[in-house]
C-alpha cells in the first residue's frame, strides 16, 4: 500500500502539504516509507520522519561518477524508502530548487536546497555590505521557483543606515521584500513570521559572519547553531555551520541551513530579467542593435539612461558582468549538450575553457 497523508502525521511538522508535486507522485510508489533529507554527507544522507532522524543509504545508480547531479537528492527532499531497509528508492518531484555553479569545475551545478518556498538572504549591514553580491544572489535564487527576501542583519554595527538602505533601492522597486532585523533578539523573528509559518520550507543563505546562524537561534528561539565574531579588518566571518541541514521551527514551518558562500557562480540557465535586472533589460530592448553591448554602439538606451541618471553605474557594471558569466556558462552547456550527442568513439577530446575562479 501506499503511504497515506493525515493531517496530524508528525511530517507536517517538517514541511510536508498535500499540494506538492510529491503528492502526487504518491499513488504509483511501491510499498515504503516518506522522508525528508535532512542532511547530506560524502558517505550518505540522514532522513527525518518528523519524530526521528536516521542515516540511509542512495540508490547504486546515485553513485556513478557520472551522473546528473540533479537526479540525486538534495537537503530538502521528498524521498521514498524501501519498506524494510534504510534505502532510498526515489525521490519525488520537486516544487523548486536552489542551485549554484560548483566552484573550480566546468560549469558543473550543486544544489543547496530543494522543495524550498522562500529563501532568505542574509547579509550583514557591517564592513562587509555589498549591494552587488546580493544581485547576484538574487539572480540564482529567483530562478530556484522560490520566492526571495533579503534580511539585513547588524544593523548596530551599521554607521550610516539611511545610505545602505537607499543602496537597496533598486531592489526594492523590484519588488524584493527587504527586512531589518536584530538577530541577536528573539522578537526580531516576529519580523519574518509571515515566510516562517506551518508548511513553509526556508533556506537561509549569505556569506560567513552575516549573522545565518545568529538568525537560526533566534528563529528557534534556543543558541542550537554554533556562532563566532568576525574579522575587525574586514567584517568577514568564519565557517561556523559546516553543512547544510533541515531544522524544524516552533512556528510550524522548517528551515534549512547553509555554510557561507564565497563564490557564486550562475549555472547558465539564469534570466537577468528575472534576477532583479528587469529594468536594464527593458532599456536593452529599446536600444537599435539587437545585439547592443551597451559600451559605445550608438543608439544605446542603456548609455542615455546612464547618463541622464536613471540608472546606478555601478549596477550596470554588475549587470555586464552578469551577463557576460551567464554567456560563457550557457555556450559551455550548449558545447556538453553536442558533445553528447556525439558517437562515443567520435567525440572531441578538447576540454571545456572556465573563467579564473573569483570570490563574489
Amino acid at each position: 500500500m501506499p503511504f497515506v497523508h493525515t493531517p496530524s502525521a508528525p511530517l507536517a511538522a517538517l514541511g510536508w502539504r498535500d499540494d506538492l508535486p510529491a503528492a502526487a507522485a504518491l499513488a504509483s510508489m511501491p510499498p515504503g516509507r516518506l522522508a525528508r533529507v535532512a542532511a547530506q554527507h560524502r558517505s550518505g544522507y540522514r532522513v527525518s520522519v518528523g519524530d526521528g532522524e536516521f542515516a540511509v543509504q542512495p540508490p547504486a545508480a546515485w553513485l556513478r561518477r557520472r551522473i546528473d547531479p540533479e537526479l540525486r537528492a538534495a537537503v530538502g527532499d521528498w524521498v521514498w524508502l524501501a519498506a524494510d531497509e534504510d534505502v532510498i528508492h526515489a525521490c519525488l518531484p520537486r516544487h523548486s530548487l536552489l542551485r549554484r555553479g560548483a566552484a573550480g569545475e566546468h560549469y558543473g551545478r550543486q544544489l543547496i536546497a530543494a522543495n524550498i518556498d522562500t529563501v532568505l538572504v542574509v547579509a550583514g549591514l557591517d564592513g562587509d555590505f555589498n549591494p552587488r553580491r546580493l544581485e547576484r544572489y538574487l539572480l540564482l535564487t529567483r530562478d530556484s521557483g522560490a520566492a526571495t527576501v533579503i534580511v539585513l542583519t547588524k544593523a548596530d554595527l551599521c554607521p550610516d543606515l539611511p545610505a545602505r538602505l537607499a543602496a537597496l533601492d533598486g531592489l526594492r522597486a523590484q519588488g524584493v521584500p527587504i527586512v531589518t532585523i536584530n538577530a541577536r533578539e528573539t522578537a526580531s523573528a516576529a519580523a519574518l513570521s509571515a515566510w516562517t509559518g506551518p508548511g513553509q520550507s526556508l533556506v537561509l543563505v549569505g556569506s560567513s559572519g552575516t549573522g545565518k546562524s545568529t538568525l537560526t537561534n533566534c528563529l528557534l528561539g534556543i543558541e542550537r547553531q554554533k556562532t563566532a565574531d568576525v574579522r575587525q579588518t574586514d567584517s568577514r566571518g568564519r565557517h561556523t555551520t559546516t553543512h547544510r541541514s533541515l531544522i524544524a521551527l516552533p512556528g510550524g514551518g522548517c528551515l534549512i541551513d547553509t555554510p557561507g558562500m564565497r563564490e557564486l557562480k550562475p549555472t547558465g540557465d539564469e534570466d537577468l530579467a528575472e534576477g532583479g535586472f528587469e529594468d536594464v533589460e527593458a532599456l536593452a530592448a529599446d536600444c537599435r542593435f539587437r545585439d547592443c553591448a551597451h559600451q559605445a554602439e550608438p543608439g544605446c538606451a542603456v548609455r542615455k539612461a546612464l547618463q541622464r541618471g536613471e540608472l546606478d553605474g555601478a549596477r550596470l557594471a554588475n549587470y555586464l558582468k552578469l551577463r557576460g558569466e551567464l554567456a560563457q556558462a550557457g555556450a559551455v552547456i550548449v558545447q556538453r549538450a553536442r558533445r553528447a550527442a556525439q558517437p562515443a568513439g567520435r567525440r572531441p577530446e578538447r576540454r571545456e575553457i572556465e573563467p579564473d575562479s573569483q570570490e563574489h
